[in-house]
């Protein structure tokens, strides 16, 4: 089973990162909260608390990707945090798979992965994402880098990456009527 490592701290952008994590163990995908705070309690830009299965450790290092959520200040707080640049930039020369949404794209460009790949992110981020070639499109892979847009775009998000890690999203799509609303 592929394992999916969702970074979680202060700011984060609720719906992004619980969309995600709730349709991945959906989709019977290891999902797992790690929380770069001192506490499993964090909480997010809208002022939502979750509990986070576990405090930041080594053993993330044995997930198959790593997901970084955006919002205010999650994003800038994701960027600023060492362990995650260093996180990325592993995954990234591993040829692991790196997703981020939104504000969470930034950490992309400061631990410096990007690097000419195709990338989109939140509107005005063509400014803040310099080495990639942004495209205006609602989620992007490119090698092992996939990115998507911001708080209304996680359920295609999702679906890419079930897709990338070999999982058929079409059942969890029609059951939760995704298919019906005609992926809107």
């Amino acid at each position: 089973m592929s394992k999916v490592a969702i970074m979680v701290t202060s700011g984060y952008e609720e719906s992004e990162t619980m969309i995600i994590v709730d349709f991945l163990r959906r989709l019977q995908i290891e999902a797992t909260t790690f929380s770069l705070t001192d506490n499993l309690y964090v909480t997010g830009m809208q002022k939502i608390t979750c509990k986070c299965d576990v405090l930041f450790n080594e053993a993330v290092d044995d997930y198959d990707m790593v997901f970084l959520p955006g919002g205010r200040p999650g994003g800038a707080n994701l960027s600023a945090d060492e362990r995650v640049i260093k996180l990325i930039q592993r995954f990234n020369e591993q040829g692991k798979y790196v997703v981020a949404m939104c504000s969470g794209t930034t950490v992309l460009e400061q631990a410096s992965i990007i690097n000419g790949r195709k990338v989109t992110g939140c509107h005005g981020y063509e400014d803040k994402l310099l080495s990639g070639k942004f495209v205006k499109e609602v989620v992007v892979a490119d090698e092992n880098l996939i990115t998507s847009i911001g708080p209304a775009t996680p359920f295609p998000m999702v679906y890419k990456m079930a897709e990338v890690l070999g999982v058929d999203p079409s059942d969890v799509k029609e059951k939760t009527l995704y298919n019906f609303a005609k992926g809107k």
